[in-house]
């Protein structure tokens, strides 16, 4: 078969699974928001988190089998084992598929910290709303982060883990984002420790990106480090040089 034909028949069928996995995630997703929006007033907060991890991992499930996209992940055993062990989690930002991911895999109940527009999108925001995350308005920095530590004490000792993407908003692959201290100074608030996580979703899904393309995603999660005692920049530097040596590491060829 001629490169060029097999180039536009794997094209074509990235195209269509990409739209096939569209079309699911829209037929599913409006039901799921509905039901996590009627029960949210009679059911616990664990069971609200329950039915959002749930589409979430039929989200990542489907990425699997509609899209080809496969999660290779290393460095469980670092993970905190206790059941009220605390952890903030200090993620690598490509795309939308680590959000989806990392609740799929974690052990423990997660809380994003996320900028409250979100909750306007019709359907996925209205059912975020429901959930006991960490939603903040950013134009209010200093009561922003005082929310942030409030709630995130109360998280945390209920055994519930929060996550932050300090660069703030999707990397391109191969690229370094402005690493915010937030998640730096919110643990060494709470005395919780961080937990880098390196993740290469870009090789398979894009920022910005309608086509994905299918893949290994390789998720590494770092041993945690100690905010006791510690400077925020001094802490979120030593995050940001473990994350970007590991993206350099798992993969290379962005970086050349």
């Amino acid at each position: 078969m001629p490169c060029g034909l097999f180039y536009i028949i794997e094209s074509t069928m990235r195209l269509l699974r990409s739209l096939l996995h569209f079309f699911w995630m829209g037929l599913t997703v409006i039901p799921w928001a509905l039901a996590v929006v009627v029960a949210a007033p009679f059911v616990s907060r664990d069971t609200v988190y329950k039915m959002c991890a749930g589409w979430l991992t039929l989200s990542v499930n489907s990425g699997t089998v509609l899209l080809g996209i496969h999660n290779r992940v290393s460095g469980m055993e670092n993970l905190p084992t206790q059941k009220t062990s605390p952890a903030i989690l200090l993620v690598k930002h490509q795309s939308t598929w680590e959000t989806f991911s990392m609740v799929a895999l974690m052990p423990h109940p997660l809380a994003f910290v996320f900028k409250r527009e979100l909750l306007y999108i019709p359907f996925f925001g209205w059912a975020m709303g429901r959930m006991d995350m960490i939603h903040i308005d950013r134009s209010q920095r200093a009561q922003a982060f005082n929310k942030v530590v409030e709630q995130g004490k109360r998280l945390l000792a209920r055994g519930t883990w929060v996550i932050m993407f300090p660069e703030g908003t999707r990397i391109p692959r191969g690229q370094k984002g402005n690493y915010k201290s937030g998640g730096a100074r919110l643990a060494i608030e709470t005395g919780a420790p961080v937990i880098p996580v390196a993740v290469t979703s870009a090789k398979c899904w894009p920022r910005k990106a309608f086509v994905k393309t299918p893949g290994v995603v390789d998720i590494s999660i770092g041993k945690p480090i100690s905010s006791v005692g510690r400077q925020p920049e001094e802490l979120m530097r030593e995050v940001q040089e473990w994350i970007e040596a590991e993206m350099h590491r798992l993969d290379p060829e962005a970086y050349r």
